[in-house]
């Protein structure tokens, strides 16, 4: 059975101040080519069909034509809910929508009930897991604590009882939406941690023959059997160096995998350059970033005048513009951003604490209740996305 399997459309996203919906629009051009071209037995879209929980019209009206082009082909869709997703407003309308083979899985109650498929060899299993978060699913799926590696083995508790019952040789695919260990994430991905914790291992889907996964922006294999599809297109510069793609899966008889990338069309590329202003505006090297979106980075030890208007004078796509003042480790006037880069929200409050203290940073329960002040945050914001 073949399957492409792709995920984080983020239909209405913009990439800085760029409409990205034509670029969103010739994906689905190409996603739709690539079903017909590859005579692929189903689609598979791992979570994050939007970019927010109410989505532009526009928007809405470009995944309604997706879904419309594939039923035409009679390709069967599997979808779930991301975290960007509102779920609810997603799975509006799943039943009648499955009589023409879409099949919206946005429910944690139907974690266990696949979406049954058949081919020459028998029939496949696929399982939509919706994104689970961990304080509204806990109780629901009767794991033993609101963590995420918990909740999505609570799941895959009820996907492999119901996969043993089934006849065997029955093959089985999961479609899945979270932070495996192993991953490579960017910049582009919202922040999922419960309790200091995003990762779940891998072997939470041990026992099935391939994980749709869904959630990171770059196109990665965890495993042979465990692998991210990647979002079609860029949504930060953090994935300048992405190779953007889906994943053409064939499942063999025996539950064999072989997979292979096909690339998605590329609207524009990236670039990010750094160095002193004038040095930009004058190196060779840098030819190519006057057609590609830039990122810049100006290491001028003093801010130089108009440096926006300049740049855009050679590099006509330039949306985004840093200072980093080449200064020795210990100036104390280095960088805000540059001391905060690469640190979770959890070790920020922390420091800040040590701050105002005067050096003693928190104790072990004062970090437990920043930890919980900020997932209880989270989940509010999650909470009132899903009542939307």
């Amino acid at each position: 059975m073949r399957f492409l399997h792709t995920s984080d459309w983020h239909l209405g996203r913009s990439f800085h101040r760029v409409g990205l919906l034509d670029a969103q629009a010739a994906f689905i051009d190409h996603l739709v080519a690539t079903a017909r071209e590859q005579r692929v037995d189903a689609v598979l879209v791992a979570g994050d069909v939007y970019d927010r929980a109410v989505p532009p019209l526009p928007a809405v009206e470009l995944y309604d034509s997706a879904l419309h082009r594939l039923a035409a082909l009679g390709v069967p869709v599997v979808m779930i809910s991301g975290n960007h997703d509102s779920a609810r407003r997603l799975g509006v309308g799943a039943g009648l929508m499955e009589q023409a083979g879409i099949h919206l899985r946005t429910d944690p109650e139907g974690i266990g009930t696949p979406v049954v498929l058949a081919d020459a060899h028998g029939e496949v299993a696929c399982y939509g897991l919706p994104y689970l978060e961990p304080a509204l699913v806990r109780d629901l799926l009767g794991a033993e604590r609101a963590g995420h590696t918990e909740v999505l083995a609570a799941a895959m508790d009820r996907v492999r009882r119901d996969l043993a019952a089934r006849p065997a040789g029955t093959r089985s695919v999961v479609l899945a939406h979270a932070f495996v260990s192993g991953g490579a994430g960017s910049d582009s991905e919202r922040d999922i941690t419960v309790g200091g914790v995003a990762a779940v291992p891998a072997s939470v889907f041990d026992g099935v023959d391939y994980a749709a996964l869904g959630h990171l922006h770059g196109c990665q294999a965890i495993t042979d059997r465990v692998r991210y599809s990647g979002s079609p297109l860029a949504y930060s510069f953090s994935e300048a160096d992405h190779r953007k793609s889906v994943w053409l899966v064939d499942l063999g008889p025996r539950g064999e995998i072989a997979a292979e990338r096909v690339d998605c069309p590329v609207p524009r590329p990236l670039a990010r350059i750094t160095g002193p202003l004038e040095e930009l505006l004058a190196d060779p090297a840098l030819d190519a970033a006057e057609t590609a979106w830039v990122e810049a980075t100006l290491t001028d030890p003093v801010r130089p005048h108009e440096p926006m208007a300049r740049l855009a004078r050679r590099f006509p796509h330039v949306l985004a513009l840093a200072f980093e003042p080449d200064r020795a480790p210990g100036d104390p006037s280095a960088s805000y951003a540059r001391r905060l880069g690469g640190r979770t929200d959890q070790q920020i409050a922390e420091d800040f604490v040590g701050h105002v203290r005067g050096g003693s940073g928190p104790d072990t329960p004062e970090r437990d209740l920043l930890r919980q002040a900020l997932d209880t945050v989270r989940v509010d914001d999650t909470a009132r996305e899903v009542a939307r």
